[in-house]
């Protein structure tokens, strides 16, 4: 995460690492990390507030029934990411976040199942501590896969649990480490 950037600073003060429990905003980290594949997450962020508008505020109901037409709109909006197998995921995962809302009562009560329920705390002393996987997102990789989910690889799973807060990177010598620490 580059500090220097005014928009990553105000994602690292405020929400980068803070445990989450609303399925709106689970849907729109999963949403948003499926669109970074393969890019910076700064290009995501720049274009945050576009998806939003353009994703009728990551309601997943709404999305659900997206059809072709509506898919082949946004593929043309430049404030999104215009790549068509991306778009078709967040469509087809808003679907598959549908059932898995029925079937576990919440899609928070699902997803906290892979950490038992509370935020992994690691020891990150420098960036060679820094890891892309773990046990955990390679189980929630594979959970999200056969339930049909798609753009959800290890690696995009970690990210997701970094972002929302099942897992706490933040350094030990970084401020948010201890605030985020006693909230839960």
């Amino acid at each position: 995460m580059d500090l220097a950037k005014p928009l990553y600073v105000d994602y690292h003060d405020r929400e980068w690492g803070v445990p989450v429990h609303d399925d709106r905003l689970w849907f729109e980290f999963l949403a948003l990390e499926s669109a970074q594949a393969g890019l910076s997450w700064y290009t995501v962020l720049r274009k945050r507030e576009n998806y939003r508008t353009a994703l009728d505020g990551f309601d997943p109901g709404t999305i659900a029934g997206y059809d072709s037409k509506r898919i082949e709109e946004l593929l043309q909006d430049p404030g999104l990411i215009r790549n068509r197998a991306k778009m078709n995921a967040i469509v087809g995962n808003a679907r598959c976040f549908l059932e898995v809302r029925e079937e576990f009562g919440s899609f928070d009560s699902y997803i906290w199942r892979f950490t038992g329920g509370r935020p992994i705390v690691h020891e990150i002393r420098g960036p060679g501590d820094y890891r892309a996987t773990s046990p955990e997102s390679d189980a929630l990789s594979a959970d999200l896969r056969a339930r049909g989910f798609g753009f959800v690889g290890s690696t995009i799973c970690y990210a997701h649990m970094q972002a929302t807060g099942m897992v706490n990177d933040h350094a030990r010598c970084c401020f948010r480490r201890g605030e985020i620490m006693a909230e839960y």
